[in-house]
């Protein structure tokens, strides 16, 4: 394993505790395809705001009227007016509420899907070096709690700022308009109101970070634990105790960092909520005053006391928004992280469809490297593996300067030690990775010059351990090929002599072969596999050890069905049992990333090469097996 500079591990923890330049503005841009829906919840908002200032105005009506010794029928006509106000006041101010909230969740949920599909393509469009470090449940944490985080954003909390900011604005104008001394007095303390702000709004959104970090850890646990092989590893080695502790180290983690923010939150809001008693209790001891020397009316003062408690309120959750603004576009940062990593394998500009692909597969001077770490993930999605020194250079090549041609309709193994590039050049052709030096060419055209589309269907592979989908068996067949009759599903499964089985299952092809396919067998899976494959007709077809699961009577009858569905095909077969290939045109002996040997399997055998080596090794360490049989 080859392990990139540490540098952009080091940069993600000592990021700071502020929002990335751009964040903001390209959040809003997310949100821009729901611009009207945003203005009809703002305007709901506003409105709502404005209609809230009308209720205390009733209040103090109602207590100047009644303050008076005369009782006429005009103030029981008066109050009857009040109490008809305040109740359509109660419902316009609900049916606002009822239209912010329909367009808010509109606004958010679009939101949601947008980010999660960007999130889920762009994610999905990774080269497989990616997905070999990255950690899952990291990723899935930032399509779910992320993705939410980051609507939370633009909807909930730009709707509170406006709307405080509305309600602030308007009862201030009416208190002033009321007793201006007294909304001086209750101005004195604004400026106690952004202390709070100031003194931990850092320390806010860095916990909401490391929070959306250890979470995304935990998850990432979970997803690999629960899980068929995950699971099947833990029993198999008996640690379901240790496997507890672990995962409540975790947990314990999360639960502290919970309550960290929980208390600061907490203290946060304490703080506001003191300093809007000392703002209250300041106008309820200078009205108070008002009143008994008759400056004010005792309406004015309970209007006075209402609006105060209005003003203060949208004031806190004001000072509130900056920090929940800023925590929530922590959300959007680590979204924006994945949506900025490039496609390290893309279509070139002016990528041609692959015409009617003939199979004829050219390799000019290949030299290969994988990728570093930092050039294949980020320090984020792998939190645990190792970092490599800030001085350490790209990792070796594993394939140097290895050219050959592949006639179309010829088949040729691959053979040699474990880890000596067999795989590495099969999965060069249809571009799981680019090379890094020479090129690749299919029918005369460099890969990198067609579409990535057009070169999967000119290809198929069937890896060692292929996948399944949690899915029926049909429809893990119509993967390669949606369109596909039930008619070409059966004659697939006979070319792959699976069609027996799946024809005595009680669901048949509607059969659930549960996740990754671990309902069946390791011989039936691979046989699903070659079906399917089948069922895509590639005109290139690379088995990777696709027989290495397989008992000797199953593999006689995938060997015959190979035979048949290779007709006409160029065929890249990779295996460590020799045996399986001495019938291909040709055998290319590869060892530590050079093609060392090549030729067909009797040429090779009397060169007394590294062929004739690992062909007498296993055929000896075979008959050493049956005579002790």
């Amino acid at each position: 394993m080859h392990w990139g500079p540490g540098a952009m591990r080091s940069r993600e923890e000592l990021k700071g505790r502020h929002i990335a330049p751009g964040t903001i503005r390209r959040a809003l841009g997310f949100a821009k395809p729901y611009k009207v829906q945003v203005v009809l919840f703002l305007a709901a908002t506003i409105a709502g705001s404005f209609v809230a200032i009308i209720p205390p105005l009733l209040f103090k009506r109602l207590l100047d009227g009644l303050n008076t010794h005369t009782i006429t029928v005009t103030k029981h006509s008066e109050l009857n007016v009040i109490a008809f106000a305040a109740v359509a006041m109660a419902f316009g101010i609900a049916m606002l509420s009822l239209s912010g909230r329909w367009f808010a969740s509109r606004v958010g949920e679009g939101l949601i899907y947008d980010l999660r599909v960007a999130l889920f393509d762009h994610v999905q469009r990774m080269p497989l070096a990616f997905f070999t470090r990255s950690q899952t449940g990291a990723l899935i944490s930032r399509l779910n709690n992320d993705v939410i985080g980051a609507q939370q954003a633009v909807t909930g909390t730009l709707g509170n700022i406006v709307s405080n900011t509305i309600s602030v604005v308007s009862i201030l104008v009416v208190m002033v308009a009321l007793q201006w001394r007294l909304a001086l007095l209750a101005l004195c303390v604004l400026p106690l109101f952004l202390l709070p702000s100031r003194l931990l709004t850092k320390s806010l959104v860095g916990i909401t970070r490391e929070q959306m970090n250890l979470n995304a850890g935990m998850n990432t646990m979970m997803t690999e634990r629960f899980n068929v092989a995950g699971a099947l590893i833990a029993k198999l080695f008996g640690r379901p105790a240790e496997e507890r502790g672990s995962f409540s180290s975790r947990a314990g983690r999360v639960r502290d960092i919970g309550i960290r923010l929980a208390l600061y939150m907490r203290v946060f809001f304490v703080l506001l909520g003191l300093v809007a008693a000392i703002g209250t209790a300041v106008v309820y001891w200078e009205g108070g005053h008002l009143v008994l020397s008759k400056a004010i009316g005792l309406g004015t003062l309970g209007a006075f006391t209402i609006y105060v408690t209005q003003l203060y309120s949208p004031l806190t959750q004001l000072t509130n928004s900056r920090v929940d603004l800023l925590t929530a576009f922590v959300s959007f940062e680590r979204v924006f992280e994945i949506l900025d990593m490039p496609h390290a394998i893309t279509d070139r500009p002016g990528a041609i469809e692959l015409p009617k692909p003939q199979g004829r597969i050219e390799f000019d001077h290949v030299s290969f490297r994988y990728p570093t770490a930092a050039e294949a993930s980020l320090a984020s999605l792998e939190q645990g593996l190792p970092v490599a020194s800030e001085g350490e250079g790209p990792p070796p090549y594993v394939l140097k300067d290895v050219s050959f041609t592949i006639e179309p309709g010829r088949t040729v193994a691959l053979v040699g030690p474990s880890g000596a590039g067999k795989t590495t050049i099969a999965m060069l052709m249809p571009r799981i990775f680019d090379v890094t030096e020479g090129a690749i060419r299919v029918d005369g055209r460099d890969v990198r010059d067609v579409t990535l589309q057009s070169l999967a269907r000119a290809i198929g592979v069937v890896t060692q351990d292929p996948h399944l989908y949690h899915d029926t068996i049909a429809n893990n067949l119509r993967y390669a090929r949606p369109e596909a009759t039930d008619d070409e599903l059966i004659r697939a499964c006979q070319g792959a002599q699976i069609w027996d089985l799946v024809s005595s299952l009680p669901d048949g092809l509607s059969t659930v072969v549960g996740e990754r396919g671990y309902r069946l067998s390791g011989g039936e899976k691979q046989r699903i596999a070659i079906a399917r494959v089948l069922l895509k007709d590639p005109a290139v077809l690379i088995l990777d050890e696709a027989t290495a699961h397989l008992d000797s009577e199953s593999e006689a009858l995938i060997q015959r069905a190979l035979a048949a569905a290779l007709e006409h095909r160029t065929a890249v077969v990779i295996a460590h049992r020799l045996s399986t290939i001495v019938d291909a045109d040709e055998i290319f002996v590869v060892d530590e990333g050079r093609i060392v040997e090549r030729g067909p399997h009797t040429e090779l055998i009397l060169a007394n090469g590294l062929y004739s080596e690992l062909y007498e090794t296993q055929y000896s360490r075979s008959a050493t097996g049956s005579a002790a049989i």
